[in-house]
């Protein structure tokens, strides 16, 4: 995403506002008039985030795990000034510390990208024959109006193609863009029904495609209202060292899940089991909790049913407050995933951290 973004959102709806009675061209002229606003108050993007392929956890024995992070500027990781600080190093850190294995991870992500994009990153994330994807896409969509279905069906061939290959994927859907502070009412509604319209059509077409998504929404919203300055990066538009910490923090259950690494362990135990849902109904409730796993499922041997395709909910535990340890404060919506710590915000136990 980039500074045009809101002045993007407002344009298309005027393009979609139908005929224009008097009422309708005072509703766009609150939109151009809002979209001016945000895009004074966000900076153009300005030089790459930075790199952070390589291998994590060499310490460990055997061959190492080869991860691909494809997608936007929130894959690639913008808004963070070191290594470590990124999506890719984040979930490649935390999976070698809980599979005790090296992780090679190679980043193809770039900023500014539309799901059409992921094509020209899959040539190369082909050669590098991952066991394991992430992609992070979607918000640019929706600024710039890509067709939900045009969108839903390049990212499921994206993901056809490394499940060809033998990959497993994992989604972190389309983000709900009226988080963002300078996106103001009504902008801010149309943003928030364009982005979960986006996001459930992409976890009907990832899990067709054989992939598993993990439903981002409003994951970072709360903490970006209560916390700005500490949530955001120097944009404020972009997520902050922690932002991208809770995100990682959410995905990563997934993603060793979707590796096969044994049950019962901490991070397994961090989603609760919402049980069996048609794919329909589960991309509906998927969109509106933030942190929920949509993974295929099989009923007496059955992948389909009745309504469509079976799959399984799993949504992303909260520990209430009084339980946390003594000392820490609790990060809403993750409690007991995230917590504080004096200057330092670090997942424990699952190797995502970093310090101030």
């Amino acid at each position: 995403m980039n500074g045009r973004t809101a002045r993007r959102i407002a344009k298309a709806a005027v393009l979609s506002a139908g005929a224009l009675t008097g009422a309708t061209i005072a509703s766009v002229g609150l939109l151009a008039s809002q979209a001016e606003h945000a895009r004074r108050t966000i900076p153009l993007a300005e030089g790459p985030p930075p790199r952070a392929d390589g291998v994590f956890g060499a310490k460990f024995a055997g061959k190492p795990l080869v991860m691909a992070v494809l997608g936007d500027s929130t894959a690639a990781g913008y808004g963070v000034l070191r290594t470590r600080e990124t999506p890719g190093a984040l979930l490649a850190n935390g999976l070698s510390r809980r599979l005790r294995r090296p992780v090679r991870l190679h980043r193809f992500a770039v900023v500014g990208a539309i799901t059409d994009g992921l094509k020209h990153q899959l040539v190369d994330a082909l050669e590098a024959r991952p066991d394991v994807a992430v992609i992070l896409i979607g918000a640019n969509d929706v600024t710039k109006r890509t067709p939900v279905a045009v969108a839903s069906r390049q990212l499921a061939d994206t993901v056809r193609a490394l499940r060809g290959v033998g990959a497993e994927v994992v989604v972190g859907t389309c983000p709900d863009l009226s988080t963002i502070r300078s996106v103001k009412p009504p902008l801010r509604w149309l943003a928030r029904k364009w982005s979960r319209d986006l996001a459930t059509a992409q976890t009907i077409a990832v899990i067709e495609a054989g992939g598993r998504t993990v439903s981002l929404g409003d994951l970072l919203g709360p903490r970006f209202f209560a916390e700005p300055t500490r949530m955001f990066a120097w944009d404020h538009f972009h997520p902050s060292a922690d932002g991208y910490a809770l995100a990682a923090a959410a995905m990563l259950p997934t993603v060793v899940s979707a590796l096969g690494a044994p049950g019962g362990t901490p991070a397994s135990a961090l989603r609760l089991d919402q049980g069996v849902h048609s794919l329909s109904d589960a991309a509906q409730v998927a969109v509106k909790h933030a942190g929920t796993e949509v993974s295929a499922e099989r009923v007496a041997g059955h992948d389909r049913g009745p309504l469509g395709r079976w799959v399984r909910l799993r949504r992303l535990a909260v520990v209430p407050r009084q339980q946390a340890h003594d000392g820490e404060t609790p990060v809403v919506p993750l409690g007991g995933v995230l917590s504080e710590t004096g200057k330092s915000s670090r997942l424990s136990e699952d190797g995502l951290s970093h310090e101030d």
